[in-house]
């Protein structure tokens, strides 16, 4: 949902769906009975504003995600930076090799393949790693 002072904002669909999916969260928890589930629930999907939805969680925990999806946007940043790491340092080489071969006047050997597929290499393994399998102290 949006922010705190926006109670008269109108409600969307998903805005309906994330107060359905703490609910249910709460009843799977054991916070909630299913009379008090079903009426809340009923609410949810009649609100029109945002303002209607909040009391209907305002006494449910909000909703930590698992250690699983955090070492899973963890793994996906990592690999993020790697990649972007990888494209920054293949154009620095790439111009490198340019501008000595022009600066010569002579096509030189592409060396910058070399570090970049080996590089690329070791991007690709780490991506395929996945999260949660790396035991060392990044």
């Amino acid at each position: 949902m949006v922010e705190p002072n926006d109670g008269g904002m109108r409600a969307s669909d998903s805005d309906r769906d994330e107060v359905a999916g703490r609910l249910r969260a709460g009843l799977d928890e054991g916070r909630l009975t299913v009379t008090e589930y079903d009426e809340r629930l009923q609410r949810a999907y009649a609100a029109a504003t945002l303002g209607e939805l909040r009391p209907l969680t305002s006494d449910l925990p909000v909703p930590q995600p698992s250690a699983e999806v955090v070492a899973r946007d963890e793994h996906k940043a990592k690999v993020s930076k790697e990649w972007r790491d990888w494209a920054g340092g293949a154009v620095v080489m790439i111009a490198i090799w340019g501008v000595t071969s022009a600066v010569s006047g002579d096509l030189k050997f592409f060396w910058p393949a070399i570090p970049i597929v080996i590089w690329a290499a070791f991007s690709v393994a780490m991506t395929i790693e996945g999260p949660g399998k790396r035991h060392d102290d990044d």
